[in-house]
């Protein structure tokens, strides 16, 4: 029988299954690998007490400090139940306080003692303005405990990333319980790159980092583990990348005297340089018998569109359609609109007045009346339509088309990979593919997250574009701003321009009933927090104050479609002056008389958002004027996030910083953000040429062994990495 290699080996073998239970349910660890790879977060030095000035609150933290001091208060006049500990623990950089209540006081008032020292573990709390930590278990280390610790890790003590139910030290327990078991692991690194590049082998990486002896075992550890995973989720990517180059597709040309050249004839300005060698790359992949895969990446107002539109009009030319996929109803209109008022006579295809060489350009959204909804389908099926934009209602079961050859999806992080797959899967043969964003994404994201597509950037602004000032508007500390950025809203619609206001919420009555019981669970918490401020709200009391009397209108996502389209109309030709919006606005709504954007509670957005958000306003001739007000304290990292987006327009810089706050999200699955992350050591900031060097080398591998037959290491390192939804998930891409 085939030995179960070392790493595969279920937890509850090896620890018992009360204990593996408590690990698979706590931190979902179920086998020694996720066990060895659920590495230290930091390691406290026994000489050097570790740092209590910054704990986050309301995380679960461990914390290795000493005793100052500690008393136990009587109240209600009882003993037994009426009983506090009170200890204060210090580590040099601050102090923090311990409370143990009720009959919980006894063995902490004998354990801890002034002078101990200890391993602390709880959760951080707020009581009467100071962090504490209630009831927090400990682990003593003194006497034969500090001798302990000297064979557990030498002078470093290993902090893992722990919970309630599982502290710190269990989880050390827990390691050194199968540490000894992994001398013989299969190792996915192929011994030429290991010994080229001279990285540990992966038993002593493992020993290393989980009981380091020096700081410079940590460091070995850490680069032999980095290169685990940025190889193993290169290799994914790069087999991906393979895969893509066995299938067919219908090569697209532009004709000579076609829509595409008709179009480019009457472009009343000249295109970028930027744009043309984009829009080159774009028509090379095109002409190949492959599906192009490719991502175009760009500034707010680079022209990303105006690239997009070539390349569909480059498939029409060559018999093909192109379908445009867009996040919301609002974006899919406004494409539509910009679509064709771009092309003028060249889409209306059929109609009367219409070019020679037009084709019909449809709109298709969830909401359209029944009438108008045939008539696209009728067009689509019949190829009458060359260019279609539509929603996720594009995707249904009964749109068909007679050729489809081009998929540009816009904002590509808002969609499914099934509603992408869903639509590609409308060609006879693969269509080609263009993925579409206006949040710049620094080149080693795009080499991880987009490893798969070819990746093309617009980093220059067409001409005509405005500047953009932005300012940070503290409205609790000096609400004398707040004030006067209302007056700079109204001195730009005297001047003839108009403006945006943006709120987190909408405030209709589903808000109200989910922020009221919000307020009601959090009860006891942080009664200052106050929810955010709402879109109904806030236009209520500008139409009454500061604003009053300008024309203001709401827009929302749960307005009616034909309302939101209505309210987009109106500003669009000038007859609002103010819309009080939520996000809906934050993509691809182009109005260039709009100059000044007040967004309120800015602290409650993203980087990535304000950016895009920022990027409505400085699209015409006009200089635009971007305002982030704010209630956070000045030293907050909330200001700081919204002084950098102040700081700079340059969305590639905001991206790496909103990058390093927020960590990298799972590289291969769909989370967002930094919670549930594939990446334990490797940060796609920082290790950029770890990065870079291993799509290197896993391009090289793929390409001479596509199905890694010389690599068993290899193969298992990947079935751990792509589980079930993460290996869907590149296979639909």
């Amino acid at each position: 029988m085939e030995r179960v290699p070392a790493l595969d080996e279920p937890l509850k073998k090896s620890l018992g299954p009360a204990t593996a239970k408590v690990m698979a349910e706590a931190l979902d660890l179920h086998t020694v690998g996720d066990l060895l790879h659920h590495y230290p977060r930091r390691y406290a030095e026994r000489g050097e007490l570790t740092t209590l000035s910054d704990l986050p609150l309301d995380e679960h933290v461990t914390v290795v400090a000493q005793v100052a001091d500690a008393r136990v208060l009587t109240f209600n006049g009882s003993k037994g139940r009426g009983q506090r500990l009170e200890v204060t623990i210090t580590d040099g950089s601050g102090r923090l306080q311990l409370v143990f209540f009720g009959k919980g006081v006894h063995k902490p008032h004998k354990d801890l003692l002034p002078g101990t020292r200890a391993m602390f573990a709880g959760k951080v709390s707020l009581f009467n303005r100071r962090l504490q930590l209630a009831h927090p278990s400990y682990e003593l280390l003194r006497g034969d405990r500090e001798e302990a610790v000297d064979v557990w890790a030498g002078a470093l003590i290993p902090i893992y990333p722990a919970t309630t139910k599982l502290e710190s030290w269990k989880i050390a327990k827990a390691v050194d319980a199968v540490l000894p078991g992994v001398t013989d692991a299969v190792d996915p690194l192929p011994d030429a790159l290991r010994e080229g590049r001279g990285l540990a082998e992966l038993p002593d990486a493992l020993r290393m980092i989980h009981r380091p002896r020096t700081k410079a075992d940590i460091a070995a550890a850490r680069e032999r583990l980095k290169w685990d995973e940025a190889f193993v989720l290169q290799v994914a990517l790069a087999r991906r990348r393979h895969a893509d180059t066995q299938l067919p597709a219908v090569p697209r040309r532009p004709a000579p005297d076609g829509i595409l050249g008709a179009f480019d004839a009457k472009l009343p300005f000249t295109l970028t340089d930027g744009q043309l060698k984009v829009s080159k790359e774009i028509f090379d992949d095109l002409a190949t018998d492959h599906p192009m895969h490719r991502l175009l990446q760009g500034e707010v107002g680079s022209g990303k569109t105006m690239v997009a539109l070539r390349a569909m009009l480059a498939v029409v030319d060559s018999g093909g359609q192109a379908a445009m996929l867009a996040p919301t109803e609002v974006l899919a209109q406004q494409h539509h609109r910009s679509v064709t008022e771009m092309m003028g006579e060249l889409a209306e295809g059929g109609m009367l007045g219409g070019a020679d060489r037009a084709t019909k350009v449809v709109l298709l959204t969830g909401s359209m009346g029944a009438a108008a909804r045939r008539q696209a389908l009728l067009d689509l099926v019949t190829g009458e339509a060359g260019i279609v934009i539509g929603t996720h209602a594009l995707i249904e079961d009964k749109v068909r088309f007679h050729d489809l050859g081009l998929v540009v999806v816009d904002e590509q992080h808002r969609f499914g990979v099934e509603q992408r797959d869903a639509l590609r899967g409308k060609g006879k043969q693969p269509p080609h593919l263009l993925v579409m964003t206006a949040t710049p994404i620094p080149r080693t994201v795009a080499m991880t997250v987009f490893g798969d597509l070819e990746t093309s950037v617009l980093d220059q602004l067409p001409a005509g574009r405005s500047p953009i000032a932005s300012h940070v508007v503290p409205a609790a500390d000096k609400p004398h701003f707040l004030a006067r950025a209302w007056e700079r809203v109204r001195e730009e619609v005297e001047n003839g321009h108009q403006a945006y206001v943006v709120c987190p919420r909408i405030g209709d009555e589903e808000d109200r009933k989910k922020a009221a019981s919000k307020a009601k669970s959090a009860e006891g918490d942080d009664a200052e927090k106050r929810p955010p401020l709402a879109v109904l709200d806030v236009a209520e009391k500008l139409r009454a104050g500061p604003l009053a009397g300008l024309r203001i209108a709401v827009l929302h996502g749960r307005m009616h479609p034909d309302d939101k389209d209505d309210v987009m109309r109106r500003f669009a030709a000038g007859d609002l002056d103010v819309l009080v919006a939520t996000t809906v606005i934050e993509v691809g709504v182009n109005v260039p008389n709009a100059t000044a954007m007040v967004i309120t509670d800015a602290d409650r957005f993203g980087v990535s958002q304000l950016h895009q958000l920022r990027g409505r306003v400085g699209r015409g001739s006009a200089p635009g004027l971007c305002l982030l007000v704010t209630e956070m304290p000045e030293a907050s990292p909330a200001r700081q996030r919204l002084g950098a987006v102040a700081s700079t327009l340059d969305g590639f810089e905001l991206s790496r910083i909103d990058l390093e706050q927020r960590r990298e999200g799972d590289v291969l699955g769909q989370a967002q953000s930094g919670v549930r992350s594939s990446l334990r050591v490797l940060t796609v900031i920082d290790d950029e040429e770890v990065i870079a060097a291993a799509r290197e080398e896993a391009t090289a591998l793929v390409l001479a062994d596509p199905d890694l037959t010389t690599q068993p290491g290899l193969r298992t390192a990947l079935d751990a990495l792509l589980d079930k939804d993460r290996e869907e998930y590149l296979e639909k891409g």
